[in-house]
């Protein structure tokens, strides 16, 4: 077990925005893997599979961060509060909706006493 934080990050794009909000995601990959405590941050795009079902959010951050305070710390920089800002906030950004969700690979009594 770990202290690690796994995180989904998951973008439904604007009709016909789809290849651009890749793109404008893909310039963040850089700069997140210079900030102290980024294990993974790639951002994902769907594809059709036989093995697979889709979803209306066709383009997914994959991030592993080294504990919630690292994680913490990459949802304060400038260029991550900016991209919320300009692409799910603004109307006329690029997202159509947003979904952020964090998960551990901790059990749920992982630091139970044991008798």
């Amino acid at each position: 077990m770990s202290s690690k934080v796994y995180v989904i990050a998951q973008f439904k794009p604007k009709e016909g925005k789809e290849a651009e909000l890749f793109e404008v995601l893909k310039a963040l990959e850089p700069d997140a893997y210079r900030e102290d405590g980024c294990v993974q941050y790639t951002v994902t795009r769907q594809i059709s599979h036989p093995s697979a079902m889709n979803n209306d959010y066709p383009i997914v951050f994959n991030e592993i961060w080294k504990d919630g305070d690292a994680w913490a710390a990459h949802g304060r920089r400038q260029q991550i509060s900016d991209f919320f800002a300009a692409h799910v906030a603004d109307e006329n950004g690029l997202v159509a909706d947003a979904m952020v969700t964090a998960y551990t690979d901790e059990g749920y009594d992982y630091d139970a006493p044991i008798f």
